[in-house]
């Protein structure tokens, strides 16, 4: 099944993000995580009790130089978003990290994550000024498959980093994107 055109914005400050699109937000993060995606949010079920706050907060401190959020939407709807962030202390204002990447569990496998982080590369290098970013995948989930095919390399991995249940130990996969 074919998706309407895919549009991708960009938001840069608190107030540009329309009441609506946070609780679009929220309400496809409770969504992918409720389904199991590897989002922020390791124990589901979440709920907008839960979730409601970390959207607020990730609005709260959008910055032109140091986070920005990408959304794409598919016919009037949000389909899937994204957080590109950085440090600007000196040592470190080079590179950015991705965070919280994910689509709505019902357009999966269409190209809205790849393009997400696709445009998230050149928002990166051309309006932030950063020559490379990271990110940490929850291992046995796929994802250094989906990242590798974009151009991303695994540098590294923390093994049994992350603890989702009684004998569920998974890696923390560390990728890099580099050039940008």
């Amino acid at each position: 099944m074919d998706i309407g055109p895919l549009a991708l914005q960009q938001f840069t400050a608190p107030h540009d993000v329309s009441p609506e699109l946070g609780r679009a937000l929220r309400d496809c993060w409770i969504e992918v995580t409720n389904a199991g995606g590897a989002a922020g949010f390791p124990f589901p079920p979440v709920d907008a009790g839960l979730v409601g706050p970390a959207v607020d907060s990730l609005v709260a401190g959008l910055a032109p130089a140091t986070s920005r959020l990408l959304v794409a939407m598919v016919d009037g709807g949000l389909a899937g978003w994204l957080a590109v962030r950085r440090d600007d202390v000196p040592p470190v204002a080079h590179w950015g990290t991705l965070h919280h990447i994910q689509t709505r569990t019902g357009l999966r496998g269409r190209g809205v994550g790849a393009a997400l982080v696709r445009r998230a590369r050149e928002v990166a290098r051309d309006e932030m000024g950063l020559e490379q970013l990271r990110l940490a995948a929850r291992g046995g989930a796929g994802l250094e498959t989906f990242y590798g095919r974009l151009g991303w390399r695994e540098v590294g991995r923390w093994p049994g980093a992350l603890r989702l249940g009684p004998g569920d130990d998974r890696d923390e996969v560390l990728m890099v994107l580099d050039p940008l």
